[in-house]
């Protein structure tokens, strides 16, 4: 497995090419970026553009790793209003379109919700329903992805759908494409269940995997801590992960970033991972 840091760990306003670097110093292998509404890497930006952020990160010593975004947050593919269905179907095609000219493999799409607790007035729309056009986008967009080389990874995010590994993979079976998986985040599956459970029965359906860390007693979103701050059995996720062959990427989302001295999350992210994947010895 190789080892990865999502571009949202960083201080904010800190440039793709700057991030890159500090990456490279942390000793990661790959960095993930994210598809947002404006700026450096946003929904305007042309392909030819997107070649040269790929340069950027290349010129550093890394590999684009992955194409996350949080656009989907506001524009969801299970919305009540046919242009926010619409709009979020958009956003997945120029994440595949843009995934393509960064060399990417797989991008993390959110496929819909049921109801969103951390964002206040977020509409709620009937689980069957839900299910019901998430399964239809999809299904419409594992065509795009097939026909841009790049695959689609479902991530299990609190959206109050999908919510056992087995829903999930019936899910994923019943797109029936090869270019349809799970994006794995490992630390959201802490607050109901656990996520060596969640690596076995996806198993091969598994295209990429977010590492972070949950202490269930905080609850909310305050529960998300450091690298082994939390209660993820991470010698029993890589055990998993390990079992089922999985040897893409292990990509760290560390939000948010410290306060102060912000760019030491990145090197505390990185030797934690290192002891998780045994590539060090803990001390």
């Amino acid at each position: 497995m190789k080892k990865g840091i999502n571009i949202w760990s960083f201080r904010e306003g800190t440039t793709i090419a700057e991030s890159a670097r500090l990456a490279k110093a942390a000793g990661f292998e790959g960095i993930e970026l994210s598809l947002n509404e404006e700026g450096e890497l946003g929904l305007q930006i042309t392909e030819k553009e997107a070649v040269q952020i790929r340069r950027q990160v290349e010129d550093a010593g890394l590999e684009i790793c992955g194409l996350a975004t949080g656009l989907y947050w506001s524009y969801s593919m299970t919305s009540e209003q046919v242009s926010v269905r619409s709009k979020a179907s958009d956003i997945c095609k120029k994440q595949l379109e843009l995934a393509a000219a960064l060399g990417v493999d797989a991008i993390l799409v959110i496929p819909g919700a049921v109801g969103v607790d951390f964002i206040p007035g977020s509409e709620v729309v009937p689980y069957d329903t839900a299910y019901d056009r998430a399964l239809e986008a999809i299904g419409k967009l594992a065509g795009e992805a097939e026909k841009a080389g790049v695959s689609i990874g479902i991530e299990n995010v609190w959206n109050k759908f999908l919510l056992s590994p087995l829903e999930m993979r019936g899910f994923l079976d019943a797109v029936g494409s090869p270019y349809v998986g799970s994006y794995l985040d490992i630390g959201n599956v802490l607050y109901a269940g656990y996520p060596e459970h969640w690596v076995r029965i996806l198993g091969p359906r598994i295209k990429k995997v977010h590492f972070k860390d949950y202490r269930r007693e905080a609850g909310g979103l305050h529960g998300f801590v450091d690298l082994l701050a939390g209660n993820v059995d991470y010698p029993s996720v890589v055990a998993a992960l390990r079992e089922v062959g999985y040897t893409n990427y292990v990509t760290a989302e560390m939000i948010p970033h410290y306060e102060h001295y912000s760019e030491q999350i990145i090197f505390n992210t990185s030797a934690a991972m290192d002891a998780i994947l045994g590539r060090k010895e803990a001390y």
